[in-house]
């Protein structure tokens, strides 16, 4: 892969040079200018990629860069990021933008953000030339062809018209293909972006909630507190509940598969989706009564169901029917499918269905014809995450005024004891639990205290490490710890390499993985480590050290069941 050009304007040095270290990893070329003549210069004698420019310079601002910058006809469409400290106010980000902004990046600069970003706007600039480059090559293949076809004779002009239809026919798979990847590519990269941010508003969640509990906990009883206090912890779990639609679009959230028989869930759940639709609505089954059980988290699926059947509803303004059917089909099946035995799971509306423009967008995040403060716009595409994440697909067919089906395909179960059975939570209360020394390691640093404070109000010992490097020098100093609570997204060593160093050289320490998603990597031996999602409560945290305590005292390894607490 060519490194591109990446112009960096700023006036400070450094700042350039804090720029030119955040960016230097992607690994292009990174060029500096320190006022508006020289930027101008590196676009005159080189093809830039992205440009990152400061608002506020002494010679010439930030604005009148851009705007002398997009009269250039080479560079109309380069991707220019504002860097700014000030100047971030509505109207100046909107003349910003009117400047020929594509974007802007708040100081202090969050070095993960600017490099997402910059990397974006390089990898969509490398494609572009990329389909420049072909688009010519094709081009000239044309031009050569058409004057071959023009230099032969009249006994050739047949096969000149069929090699024209032949052509605009390729011409149309051509633009079809490329519609296809760029939309591919579009819902890739808002999956990454998405699924970076529910992770990061995953960590303060936890802070919020767990302080917010521990408040409740310690203010004296007073009517009027208890009831903000109970305002804010709800609105925090709405926060908590949003992001998991995220990490289900973005294909982060973390699953719990297992063989689940369809129709035993579907009846656990008919009156819930019943009292959900209201009156009007008529529901109707057509499932297959030898139905093989299916691979999927039983909680997302019935999570999913309700989202449709609650579309399904809201596009039947006067009321219909809702049909679900389930049945292993290997006929109509996604191309997209790896081999193997799937179950097609469809709910269909006779509502007022969708245009193709609408349908074309249904599956993104926020995406919504319903009016203001009616939905988010996460429902179906928290659908389409969980059927991608699941191995398996989703299909949208729908037409105007013909209603809509959605199908789920999943794939079918071929270990029906895919994952071991939850303890009992009256074992896990019965686990005496002793004053522990607990090990908090996480770089958020309102996590790691929140974390803390929670252990200490369970009556343990908690030491809190912001990093994994001096968590193990903890241990190596021999300190008595009982425990260890880790994050696993962490600069220099990650939760998970942690984990496998201290079960190399401290057998029998327990380890519990604390995670804003899941990312863990494709290790068999950390393929059951006990896991928390955040956010947490306290009771769940409890619930953790209990099993991971228990586990100790039995010997017989939780680390090998993969139990999972928290809201994921």
């Amino acid at each position: 892969m060519n490194p591109v050009n990446i112009l960096l304007v700023d006036d400070q040095p450094a700042k350039l040079l804090s720029y030119e270290v955040v960016l230097q990893e992607l690994g292009e070329n990174l060029m500096k200018a320190q006022s508006g003549r020289e930027a101008l210069e590196h676009l005159l004698r080189n093809d830039i990629a992205v440009i990152l420019v400061d608002v506020c310079m002494p010679e010439q601002d930030g604005f009148e860069l851009v705007r002398m910058i997009r009269e250039h006809p080479r560079y109309q469409n380069t991707a220019i990021i504002f860097v700014s400290a000030v100047m971030m106010a509505e109207p100046d980000r909107l003349r910003g933008y009117a400047a020929g902004a594509v974007d802007y990046v708040s100081v202090p600069i969050v070095p993960d953000v600017l490099r997402a970003k910059v990397r974006v706007f390089a990898d969509l600039y490398r494609k572009t030339r990329e389909l420049e480059r072909l688009n010519g090559e094709l081009e000239v293949r044309v031009r050569e062809r058409t004057a071959e076809l023009e230099a032969s004779s009249n006994q050739l002009r047949r096969f000149n018209e069929e090699l024209e239809q032949r052509i605009d026919q390729r011409t149309k798979e051509r633009e079809e293909a490329l519609a296809q990847l760029f939309e591919a590519q579009k819902l890739d990269t808002i999956g990454h972006l998405t699924g970076g941010v529910a992770h990061d508003f995953n960590n303060l969640l936890m802070a919020v909630l767990g302080s917010l509990n521990l408040l409740k906990k310690r203010l004296p009883p007073d009517q009027k507190s208890e009831r903000l206090l109970g305002n804010a912890i709800q609105a925090a779990e709405r926060g908590a509940s949003l992001t998991q639609r995220l990490l289900a679009f973005a294909r982060r959230q973390e699953l719990k598969p297992r063989a689940v028989d369809f129709s035993q869930l579907f009846e656990s759940i008919e009156d819930l989706l019943g009292k959900s639709l209201g009156p009007g609505v008529d529901v109707r089954k057509d499932i297959a009564t030898d139905l093989p059980p299916l691979l999927v988290d039983s909680n997302q699926l019935e999570l999913a169901l309700l989202n449709l059947f609650v579309n399904a509803r809201d596009a039947m303004m006067g009321g219909g029917t809702i049909t679900v059917s389930a049945a292993e089909d290997a006929r109509s099946r996604p191309t997209s499918l790896a081999p193997g035995r799937y179950i097609k799971i469809s709910v269909i509306d006779n509502g007022e269905g969708m245009d193709e423009a609408t349908a074309a967008r249904a599956t993104e995040p926020f995406f919504t014809t319903k009016g203001l403060g009616k939905g988010t716009g996460l429902g179906l595409s928290m659908v389409h995450g969980l059927a991608a994440q699941s191995g398996g697909a989703l299909s949208l067919s729908t037409a105007k005024g013909k209603g809509t089906t959605v199908s789920l395909w999943l794939p079918v179960a071929q270990d029906q004891s895919t994952l071991a059975p939850s303890p009992e939570s009256s074992s896990l209360a019965s686990v005496a639990l002793r004053s522990l020394n607990v090990l908090v390691v996480d770089d958020d640093a309102l996590v790691c205290m929140g974390t803390a404070a929670m252990l200490e109000d369970m009556g343990h010992v908690a030491t809190e490490t912001s990093a994994a490097a001096a968590a193990l020098q903890v241990l190596a100093a021999g300190e008595k710890v009982d425990l260890v609570i880790t994050d696993h997204a962490m600069p220099g060593m990650t939760g998970a390499e942690l984990a496998r160093l201290i079960f190399t050289s401290y057998p029998g320490l327990p380890v519990i993985m604390a995670s804003g998603y899941a990312e863990l990597p494709d290790d068999q031996e950390l393929a059951g480590l006990l896991r928390l999602t955040k956010p947490f409560t306290q009771q769940q945290l409890e619930a953790a050290v209990r099993l991971a305590i228990a586990d100790v005292a039995n010997t017989a390894g939780a680390r090998h069941y993969g139990f999972s607490f928290g809201t994921g």
